[in-house]
């Protein structure tokens, strides 16, 4: 019989033909008003201008089996998709598209630019979500959210009014980062350091009233024109007499202080630093601690300023290279050094950063942050792997307020309006008509917009319908799982954290799972400028989305960066390949098969089938073992063990014999337990692999419970015939075969050719197990004379095995090398010893003795007992063989 699935599995037609059924049937539609228990994910938003990312890949992987395998357990499931508005990199998308028209977004004027924007991003934004798609991702497209769109923007409102009104939110002239070309605040992880090659100046500052220098080194000379102080260690002696004494400052011939701060390091430089407090973050709190005078020196385009005196209006670099020179000309360079530091760029435009005073907008976080401690500490949100709770506590007690206003056009402008008659301000949910403190109607609103993250920290409940009250709250919310990246930690999941237990009195998850990072086959972080980025797209269209998928899983270890190659991902489409294959065998041999009629009740099981049916309910413990814990990994490998090596390399060939006999009752027997283990399979794989096992479920005869596999239910244990003993008993039988495959292999026998072959057994008991095993033996290992018995004579010119307590015995006149056999036994006898000699060692340590429990030392003392059994067949056998010669 012809099975109904083709020879080889294509993937790119059942991918898109799956996908497209079970969305068009609105199978990934949570139901906020079902009884079942809820399940809900939040998927961490990818910026709308973004692109399908190996990050994207293994993040996206692991939500959409959390979320499948939740589903097929009988939960309502909720995965939130979304996107993020991204603020700045948007912006810059649409302005590059106005450069090339020759225009900028000033001569298009606020309201027309950001028309153009939502013009961009409903014809090119999102196309990530597309991408997802083809990845498999089942997330409910019917509640797609935007960090901008209406519900959101009333969300973040009622957010930012709301923490005025209890003054955590507050606007201060402090220090910031800044990019000189978007011209806007930047939050630390909009800003990458990249390692740079540069110069340390050690510049000479004349010390007033005597003759003496102090020298001091700098990266940045140019940010001389705005020091205020000198500071040197209080315990270096080498300057205490200066303590209290003032410098010249160079150039600008301004006298400042020289001040003690235990902040100097004594051994960098000459021990003397330069105090900029409006260019360097830690001279700035240096500033605050000495009330220093803040001076800047720098425009928003990062050009010299009146206080820069004669420099005033140059480029800070070329300002940079004319102070050195004119430091020079006046003898006051004392040594240029080579110097590599981590610079801070854009993360846009990779503009270098300046730290920048500017007066911005701030949250209060310290009252918010102590709450989010508090949630992790007592267990309400769980952070895996633990060792990550540890990076979460050292943030979240040393926070700082967070900056939360940007100076661009595209995001969520704040809601607050300034009266240019009283000078007072407007905080309001709606747009502001009048002032509300004079009654003005000349009022203006502040031009700037929140921090992208501001938007995506309420995320969580402003997707789910808040501030109104929805079903949908009331249902999902707090969510079960956060699946995200270690870099986001801060920035994102703390920020959620805070927002959710003070606006809905709730963690927003129970879990947070931090994937590790995907990298190169040898180690490196993928990035474009090495040439080493893997394109997920790519290997969708060569390899299969379910191959890629189960790779990323396979290596998806807690805590472990994963190493990915495409040979790695070839090798797991072998493995797809190997389930098609064996899935054509089943249905092959299915013909006439009825499964509603079939059971395995009350059937006469043989060894086979009691093995199989019990490794299959082991693997359906260990799977929902492995997939409740996060470990990704295991899940995949007790998969891939059960699939590869007990279905297709054993089952299937034990049971041919009675598929293809002439016993009627054998076959249908044969029939339903292969039936049975592929239908369960495919179930515990699909939340990995969905396509290919929908494909093949659909092919299986008779009619289903439901329309799709992806609707019925993931197997539990209890549900199967489990025979421990009987498959323990099947294993023997298996190592029986196993050692005489090893040695026509390695006798380089014919696998046509019969081998003739005695077994030795040690008991009553393991004598019946070898006769009932006696037809599998003779298939499987091709003997031709097989003898079973207790105390068997050993034939002349005898090859040994040892399987477990049976002595395999292989009369080999004709078919030996002498020569070859005695090199065979002899590794075999190293291997034996080896073992003996590690439990030896083991079980002499008196620590592991006493600490050990009984039954790992039993089963030890076991293991040694038998390693010391076989070695002495072995060494007998080898005795044997010698005296052929």
């Amino acid at each position: 019989m012809e099975p109904k699935l083709a020879k080889g599995y294509e993937p790119q037609s059942v991918e898109q033909h799956w996908y497209a059924a079970w969305e068009r049937d609105g199978l990934f539609h949570a139901n906020e008003l079902g009884t079942a228990e809820s399940y809900s994910i939040v998927i961490p938003p990818p910026n709308v201008t973004g692109v399908l990312h190996m990050g994207h890949a293994l993040n996206n992987t692991l939500q959409d089996i959390l979320a499948r395998w939740q589903r097929m357990r009988g939960c309502d499931v909720l995965w939130m998709p979304g996107t993020d508005h991204a603020g700045i990199a948007t912006q810059n998308v649409v302005e590059k598209q106005l450069a090339v028209e020759g225009l900028d977004r000033h001569a298009l004027g606020r309201d027309a630019f950001i028309e153009r924007v939502w013009k961009w991003r409903s014809e090119s934004g999102g196309q990530i979500i597309q991408q997802l798609k083809r990845l498999g991702a089942s997330c409910d497209w019917e509640r797609e959210r935007f960090t901008m769109d209406e519900g959101l923007s009333e969300a973040v409102r009622e957010v930012f009014v709301r923490l005025y009104e209890d003054d955590l939110i507050y606007r201060a002239n402090r220090l910031i980062n800044w990019c000189p070309r978007c011209h806007t605040a930047l939050s630390d992880l909009e800003v990458e350091h990249e390692e740079k090659r540069g110069h340390l100046w050690h510049l000479r500052y004349p010390v007033v009233g005597t003759d003496r220098y102090l020298v001091v080194a700098t990266t940045r000379p140019e940010t001389m024109l705005g020091d205020t102080a000198v500071a040197v260690n209080p315990d270096d002696e080498r300057y205490r007499d200066l303590i209290g004494k003032m410098v010249r400052l160079p150039l600008v011939e301004r006298d400042i202080p020289i001040i003690a701060d235990s902040y100097v390091d004594l051994e960098f430089g000459s021990g003397a630093v330069k105090i900029t407090p409006a260019h360097d973050f830690n001279d700035f709190e240096v500033g605050k601690r000495h009330n220093l005078e803040i001076i800047n020196v720098f425009d928003t385009s990062a050009l010299v300023n009146a206080n820069g005196g004669p420099y005033a209006g140059q480029e800070r670099y070329e300002a940079r290279a004319n102070i050195v020179a004119d430091l020079e000309l006046h003898g006051l360079l004392e040594k240029v050094e080579d110097y590599a530091n981590a610079v801070g760029e854009c993360y846009r435009c990779k503009t270098v950063i300046e730290p920048y005073m500017s007066l911005q907008w701030y949250v209060k976080v310290g009252p918010l942050a102590d709450k989010a401690i508090q949630a992790v500490q007592n267990g309400q949100t769980r952070i895996l792997p633990e060792q990550w709770e540890k990076t979460y506590y050292e943030w979240m007690f040393n926070i700082q307020d967070w900056c939360i206003s940007r100076q661009i056009w595209w995001g969520h402008r704040i809601p607050v309006w300034y009266c240019n008659d009283c000078g007072e301000m407007t905080v309001s949910r709606d747009d502001a008509q009048t002032c509300q403190h004079c009654g003005s109607s000349h009022i203006r609103q502040d031009e700037d917009v929140l921090d992208t993250w501001f938007s995506s920290a309420l995320w969580p409940f402003s997707t789910m319908g808040w501030p109104q009250q929805t079903a949908t709250v009331a249902k999902f919310y707090p969510t079960s799982c956060l699946v995200t990246g270690f870099d986001i930690l801060f920035f994102w999941v703390a920020r959620m954290m805070m927002m959710g237990l003070k606006f809905m009195d709730a963690v927003p998850f129970k879990d947070v799972y931090i994937h590790a990072l995907v990298r190169d086959a040898q180690g490196q972080k993928m990035s474009k400028s090495k040439g080493n980025v893997i394109d997920p797209l790519h290997i969708i269209d060569e390899y299969g989305a379910d191959a890629f998928r189960f790779t990323l899983t396979s290596f998806a270890a807690m805590g472990r960066d994963i190493k990915l190659s495409t040979d790695r991902i070839a090798g797991y489409r072998n493995f797809a390949n190997k389930l098609w294959n064996a899935s054509r065998f089943t249905l092959m041999n299915l013909e006439g098969f009825d499964p509603q009629t079939a059971s395995l009740t009350n059937l006469d099981l043989s060894p086979a089938d009691r093995w199989i049916l019990t490794r299959l309910d082991e693997t359906i413990i260990r799977l929902n073992q492995a997939l409740t814990d996060y470990k990704f990994n295991d899940a995949a490998s007790v998969l891939y063990s059960f699939t590869w090596h007990a279905f297709c390399d054993w089952y299937i060939e034990l049971v041919k014999d009675d598929l293809y006999g002439e016993d009627a009752t054998a076959r249908n027997r044969a029939q339903t337990v292969l039936y049975v283990v592929l239908e369960q399979l495919l179930r515990l794989m699909h939340p990995i692999m969905p396509f290919i096992t929908e494909e093949i479920w659909q092919a299986l005869p008779g009619t289903r419970p439901c329309a799709y596999l992806m609707q019925s239910e993931f197997p539990q244990t209890g549900q199967l015939p489990v025979d421990v003993k009987g498959a323990a008993e099947m294993e023997l039988i298996m190592d029986v075969i196993r050692g005489i495959r090893n040695v026509r292999g390695e006798m380089d026998v014919a696998p046509g050719r019969q081998i003739n072959a005695v077994l030795d057994c040690r008991s009553a008991d393991t004598l019946a197990v070898m006769e009932a095993g006696r037809g599998y033996i003779r298939s499987l290992a091709r003997t031709g004379d097989l003898q079973i018995g207790i105390g068997m004579e050993r034939p002349d010119q005898s090859a040994t095995q040892v399987a477990g307590d049976v002595e395999i015995l292989l009369p080999l006149a004709g078919l030996i090398d002498v020569e070859e056999e005695l090199k065979r036994l002899d590794k075999e006898i190293a291997k034996a010893q080896k073992d003996i000699d590690f439990f030896d060692r083991k079980l002499s340590n008196e620590k592991f003795v006493a600490n050990a429990p009984a039954d790992v030392l039993e089963k030890d003392r076991s293991k040694q007992s038998e390693a010391k059994e076989k070695i002495s067949i072995l060494q007998q056998s080898r005795e044997k063989i010698a005296a052929l010669h």
